[in-house]
């Protein structure tokens, strides 16, 4: 075939077979023309993949040389060789480094000096005089085109370090152990583990996680160093489907700690980390709805107690303490607020750290023990705060992460008796390309608040350049999520950047089904009540129109996963609204899945969207938004790009694929163009360079979009 031939082939949407399939529940049929693509196994699969990616190649191809120059802007404003800021623990500062032209981290530690009067810094990133190399990324990932680490975990004494490796993008990790003493890595391996693991105090056995057929972490074991995995102990399994397990050493490294959670229930199981080989206790038995965690507390006077946060009667969740003798009994130390809603706590030896939320920001909450504690202040209209690494348990500092849409990622120390913040370092934005420096001053940020069809009003975080025009004519990014209470707080990015510098406005729609907003902000956005985050994002889409900013033909949304979900769902309700759309790994044919047992997440899911297998009306609800369903040859949609990864456990490829087959078949407009990536994950490809590669891919795409 000529070369002219092979372009223009290229340039033809793919061949693709139709092979009905019927799905029959509650009396209803479905004809589901492209099941068949769900056999990963099976050649004609791959090579419509491969089609499909040769098809995004020659439509985009014209996007190259502003796909290379974003490349090179988030490339030329990122220090490359950097260090973190290192984090003490006993006698060490732990830390890790990235050196320029490496993909990988390098994890590091320094042994703690008398004339130390704070973390070891080095202005250029380099190594610190003394250093140990504990783990370094790029060594081990070799030539592999995935590489990414699960666990990572010292023993509480220093000596040993339990760490596991995914070559895949598949989640299924293999955990070794190396001597940091010797350096020697032992022979002790064990396949196929999960996140999660947890050191016993003297350091002689590592509890771990496995997951099942599903995908599902089911299972905790025991492993005594330099015994060989086949002799490991199953410690505790969960049967019931909707639980998932994990496991911990508290902050005290005092007590061990098995949870069980789902969506709406959890179950905590604690054991002194002394006696590795005894029985976990239930700190309180597991009761529908009732979600609770646990940290363990050792007062300077000897005292224990566990601190108990909890939504038993308080839907924002409330801290209580609980002695160990009656770990049950809770006494209130925080009660509920309507207007707060509580995330987490920390707790040290001479005080307490309460992670919250209120008015759609998140905060921090200090109580030294004894006293009625403050809350953390700054000062922009926007931002996000949150605990940074605080591995040393008996010390009067704290440790926290402070960013917002125009100020990059910043360490503080926090003095507790005083309440002082101290910088110990703001991440470099170095000058792009061009040779200018990024300057805060120049942008701006702000909360604005679109209503949605039922009157609820819905925050939106908006950053730009302050000279761009309020006139209608700028290109727009849309961003949303809206699902499991997770939130898109406002957050800096060196990516961003490059459109914010070419005249985008960025926005994120804070819509029901995340957290931003409380508790009640998620309850408003699952289950039978889904819709409202496909409304809210589309009333924040016209709000920035009806607001100046821009028009419906250059604003282009994106999403993720179940923010893929959102980007499905909208482009079905309302495709007059978006000039474009980016679906990344999309949960997109939500239904199928969520009807099958036995793929990953889904009984756990059942908590979230509703059981459409045994309820008729969960499923007539769902399938009234899931996006591959209800592709209609009637509306005429704007372009959509999708995104996703062959070796993806929590949305499957075949989703996307399917539904951009489905769309080129039958839908007017687009292009709908999707690309896989055949060595990659849920996140995406791993190493850094390769993630700004997909990342200016992306961009490149959205800018050609807004501004066609």
């Amino acid at each position: 075939m000529s070369d002219q031939s092979a372009q223009s082939q290229a340039l033809r949407i793919p061949a693709v077979k139709r092979l009905p399939a019927e799905r029959t529940y509650h009396g209803d049929t479905f004809i589901d023309d492209y099941a068949w693509l769900a056999d990963k196994a099976n050649p004609e699969t791959i090579a419509f993949l491969e089609a499909e990616n040769a098809y995004t190649d020659a439509l985009t191809a014209g996007q190259q040389e502003l796909r290379e120059a974003i490349f090179t802007e988030i490339k030329s404003r990122t220090k490359e060789s950097d260090l973190s800021v290192p984090s003490r623990k006993g006698g060490w500062w732990y830390y890790s480094r990235t050196i320029e032209g490496q993909q990988y981290p390098v994890s590091c530690r320094r042994a703690v000096r008398p004339d130390d009067a704070g973390p070891p810094m080095t202005a250029d990133g380099s190594p610190l005089d003394g250093e140990e190399i504990l783990l370094d990324q790029n060594e081990l990932a070799g030539a592999s085109p995935f590489f990414a680490v699960g666990a990572f975990d010292v023993s509480p004494d220093g000596t040993m370090l339990a760490y596991s490796t995914d070559l895949d993008g598949d989640e299924r990790y293999t955990m070794r152990f190396k001597d940091l003493v010797t350096g020697e890595v032992a022979p002790d391996e064990i396949p196929d583990t999960y996140y999660g693991t947890a050191w016993s105090a003297d350091g002689s056995a590592l509890f771990y996680i496995t997951v099942n057929d599903a995908w599902r972490p089911y299972r905790v074991w025991r492993h005594v160093i330099g015994t060989p995995a086949g002799d490991d102990v199953l410690v505790y399994q969960e049967d019931d489907e909707k639980f998932n397990v994990s496991v911990e050493l508290s902050r005290s490294e005092r007590y061990l700690a098995i949870g069980t959670s789902s969506s709406l229930t959890s179950e905590v199981r604690v054991l002194d980390a002394a006696n590795p080989a005894g029985e976990f206790r239930v700190v309180a038995p597991r009761r529908p709805g009732v979600e609770y965690s646990v940290e363990h507390q050792v007062l300077p006077d000897g005292t224990e107690r566990l601190l108990i946060l909890h939504n038993d009667g308080a839907l924002n969740f409330e801290l209580a303490q609980a002695p160990l003798t009656d770990p049950a009994k809770w006494t209130p130390l925080i009660p509920h607020h309507g207007d707060t809603r509580l995330l987490g706590v920390d707790a040290f030896a001479s005080h307490v750290v309460v992670y919250q939320r209120r008015d759609g920001l998140t905060g921090l909450r200090v109580i030294p023990n004894g006293a009625d504690g403050y809350e953390i202040g700054f000062p922009e209209p926007i931002y996000q705060v949150g605990p940074g690494p605080n591995p040393e348990y008996d010390t009067d500092k704290f440790r926290l992460s402070y960013v917002s849409m125009v100020t990059p990622h910043s360490v503080y120390d926090c003095d507790v008796p005083t309440g002082q913040l101290t910088m110990l370092k703001q991440a470099e934005v170095l000058p792009g390309p061009d040779g200018r420096a990024y300057n805060p001053a120049d942008y701006e940020q702000q909360r604005a608040w679109a209503v949605g069809s039922d009157g609820t009003k819905i925050p939106i975080s908006i950053v730009s350049r302050k000279d761009v025009a309020r006139d209608g004519t700028a290109p727009f990014l849309l961003y949303g999520y809206g699902s499991y209470e997770i939130s898109m707080d406002p957050g800096f990015s060196i990516s961003r950047i490059s459109l914010l510098d070419r005249g985008f406005v960025y926005a994120i729609a804070h819509i029901r089904g995340g957290g931003e907003m409380g508790r009640h902000w998620y309850d408003d956005g699952k289950m039978l009540r889904k819709v409202n985050t496909f409304e809210d994002f589309i009333s924040c889409a016209r709000h920035v129109v009806k607001d100046g900013w821009t028009t419906a033909e250059r604003l282009v949304a994106r999403g993720g996963s179940a923010g893929g979900l959102l980007m499905g769902a909208v482009v079905n309700m309302a495709p007059e609204a978006f000039g474009g759309i980016v679906a990344q790994v999309p949960f997109v044919d939500a239904l199928t899945s969520i009807l099958d047992p036995t793929l990953p997440l889904t009984v756990p899911e059942w908590e979230e969207w509703g059981d459409p297998l045994h309820d008729p009306e969960v499923y007539r609800y769902m399938k009234s938004y899931s996006p591959y369903e209800n592709v209609s040859p009637d509306r005429t949609y704007p372009p959509i790009l999708a995104v996703t990864s062959l070796n993806d456990t929590r949305v499957l490829y075949h989703e996307p694929a399917k539904w951009i087959a489905r769309l080129q078949a039958d839908a007017k407009g687009g292009p709908f163009l999707l690309k896989t990536e055949m060595t990659a994950g849920h996140g995406g490809r791993s190493g850094r360079y390769d993630a700004w590669r997909e990342e200016a891919m992306v961009l490149a795409w959205i800018v050609a979009t807004a501004t066609a």
